[in-house]
């Protein structure tokens, strides 16, 4: 039987996932894990290895890319300030949030004023596309209620936000995420909890605006202006970036450097798991060199 496959690092990558990484036009990078850890408030950040050093061979041959966390501590220009003092080579554009995927989205849609339960990650880049933002308080009426990264959640808050969704508002969260990874192992989210809360005290839907959703990836596709299928994302969360990379039908690529190891994703299907596993991004960087030749 022909063996499909060449040898890197210790390991045998399918000749296929080669064939579509040097074909790539843009890449979606997730942060936390992959590309830098710190703590639960995106403070004390450390590049990971080869993380720099990727971003910039990247700049350098004109090749897109966006790194896109489920976080919304920080509005996207901060954090893309931010990552800039890491030496990251990092343009304000190329940083985005689930704000920015909710604002793709919610423009699109025509809401006019939208329940924030979060700080100003969250609230900024809505104002910033005209969006009324609507504090949660008292009885308020809004077109959407969006649910993000929000430790100081109250019980006033959820009545307020219960009030908007039964007023007609729809339910949007950052993410459904259990944890997301810190330099101190798993933290736990707030926007999966506060959904659940909402969720079952008024029976609404609520909608993943961040990743693992299409429409966090074709936000990233319209920013980079690159298809779907001509993407790469790279992430360390089995439960977010690969599933989002099918979803597009892009290319797949998982690290081991967070969240994930060895074994994380092994419980998903063929059809479903990476096409493409390293170690961390310093793996990537030295395929992405090697098929360039």
């Amino acid at each position: 039987m022909r063996d499909d496959s060449v040898a890197f690092a210790g390991q045998n990558i399918p000749e296929a996932a080669l064939t579509r990484l040097g074909q790539t036009r843009g890449f979606v990078f997730d942060m936390d894990g992959t590309l830098l850890l710190g703590n639960e408030r995106n403070h004390d950040l450390k590049p990971l290895p080869g993380a720099l050093e990727i971003t910039h061979w990247l700049t350098e041959r004109g090749i897109p890319f966006a790194i896109f966390t489920n976080g919304t501590t920080r509005p996207p220009e901060e954090y893309a300030a931010m990552l800039g003092k890491l030496g990251f080579a990092l343009p304000d554009e190329a940083m985005m949030t689930p704000a920015s995927s909710a604002v793709d989205l919610f423009v699109q849609r025509g809401y006019k004023r939208v329940l924030v339960l979060g700080g100003d990650g969250l609230a900024m880049p809505l104002r910033k596309a005209g969006i009324e933002v609507v504090a949660p308080v008292g009885k308020p009426q809004a077109d959407a209620v969006m649910i993000g990264w929000y430790r100081e959640f109250t019980m006033n808050n959820l009545e307020a936000a219960c009030y908007a969704v039964w007023g007609g508002a729809q339910a949007y969260s950052a993410s459904q995420a259990l944890f997301f990874a810190t330099a101190a192992g798993k933290t736990l989210g707030t926007s999966r909890a506060i959904s659940a809360m909402l969720k079952d005290l008024t029976g609404c839907r609520v909608q993943v605006v961040g990743k693992p959703s299409i429409h966090a990836l074709k936000a990233a596709s319209r920013g980079l202006g690159v298809r779907l299928k001509d993407m790469a994302v790279v992430g360390d969360d089995p439960e977010l970036e690969v599933p989002m990379a099918h979803r597009g039908r892009s290319l797949a690529i998982a690290v081991n450097t967070g969240l994930g190891n060895a074994d994380s994703f092994s419980h998903l299907p063929p059809t479903r798991g990476p096409h493409l596993t390293v170690h961390g991004v310093d793996e990537l960087l030295r395929l992405l060199q090697r098929q360039a030749l």
